[in-house]
């Protein structure tokens, strides 16, 4: 019997999963992307966004942006691995540091004549999207924004005639004058 003495099983603790952005500052060098994501994949975390960039060229010191989701508990566990390994300077939960910047890039190919172009005209001006490409019969637009701005963009244009999307994935720091 369990502490209420029932015969009834204790309840099972759901715990909520919460998206989260981690930054992480590494040594630019080869293999470093492949042990980060072997950490997720071998532990079946799930990376949803991963943007990586050489920050600093004279130190060789590279930025990895990854967006994943989990429970409190998988996010730690998550970090502290990272943290674990060598080429690793830093790890920051954005998510949990306070209000920071995220912004994707997404260039999105549309075809269409008539309404449909007119149409996919006025939801680029509507969203702000930059137009880099038009024929008589497509355009391409590029986009940048919050994942869900874009999101609800790419929905959009898929009644008018999406084609094509190419999405950079989150770039992302946090606000205020402090570095990471």
């Amino acid at each position: 019997m369990n502490a209420m003495n029932t015969h009834y099983p204790d309840p099972v603790r759901v715990e909520p999963v919460n998206r989260h952005t981690l930054a992480v500052i590494v040594d630019n060098e080869p293999g470093v992307l492949a042990r980060i994501a072997g950490l997720f994949s071998g532990r079946g975390y799930n990376i949803e966004s991963l943007t990586v960039s050489e920050t600093e060229h004279a130190r060789h010191i590279s930025r990895i942006t990854i967006v994943t989701a989990g429970t409190n508990a998988v996010i730690e566990q998550i970090k502290a691995q990272l943290d674990r390994l060598v080429p690793v300077h830093r790890v920051v939960d954005l998510t949990l540091q306070g209000d920071s910047l995220e912004r994707e890039l997404a260039l999105v190919k549309v075809a269409g004549k008539g309404d449909h172009r007119v149409e996919a005209m006025r939801l680029a001006a509507a969203f702000g999207a930059r137009t880099l490409d038009a024929t008589l019969s497509s355009f391409v637009f590029e986009l940048t924004g919050t994942t869900d701005e874009i999101d609800r963009f790419v929905k959009l244009m898929a009644s008018v005639g999406l084609v094509e999307v190419s999405r950079t994935g989150v770039a992302a720091m946090g606000r205020g004058p402090e570095a990471m």
